[in-house]
């Protein structure tokens, strides 16, 4: 791993840390007047807009981390962060407008948490516990809900707690695999 540089990667992760807050804006400020003549499915299409751009980042931050071998330590702090803050943004975004449930959010969010905390016991004891498959299929699952729900569609509910039911088995694998170490 490289030292720490603000590179293509990490420069993309710095975009995705700056337009989560901007979609929860646009979730959650529609009162605005900014927004006051605008019809409220556009105030969605571009809080979709925002979220589809920040994830696509996710996406090509990794790809060019890896591909062009520009990982670095400051990289490894801001990606995970990044990720953190657009779900956040997302989530709680979502459910402030009443289009996700509270339940699924807490689960989502408490797993984050320990999962979280974790990596951050897994690194003091020098244990590798990187993410998995499922964790990624995680994270793309809930993306899709996110998007899902930002646009009010139909099964975004049911993506949503499909999302919850692989971020769950995902908690599982971690924990498995740090007292496996």
């Amino acid at each position: 791993m490289k030292n720490d540089a603000l590179n293509v990667p990490n420069l993309l992760a710095c975009l995705r840390i700056a337009l989560a807050p901007l979609m929860l804006w646009f979730l959650v400020d529609r009162q605005n007047e900014i927004f006051s003549s605008w019809h409220p499915s556009w105030i969605d299409y571009f809080a979709a807009l925002i979220f589809v751009i920040a994830s696509i980042t996710d996406f090509f931050d990794g790809y060019i981390a890896r591909s062009w071998n520009q990982m670095t330590k400051l990289g490894a702090i801001l990606d995970p962060l990044a990720d953190k803050m657009l779900m956040l943004a997302g989530f709680l975004g979502l459910m402030l407008i009443n289009r996700a449930s509270i339940w699924a959010i807490f689960l989502i969010l408490s797993r984050e948490f320990l999962i979280t905390g974790l990596r951050v016991m897994a690194a003091n004891e020098n244990k590798d516990v990187s993410s998995s498959m499922t964790g990624k299929i995680k994270t793309v699952a809930q993306m899709v809900a996110i998007g899902f729900l930002i646009m009010n569609w139909t099964f975004g509910t049911q993506l949503l707690w499909f999302a919850v039911a692989l971020t769950m088995y995902s908690g599982y694998e971690y924990i498995r695999d740090y007292y496996k170490n």
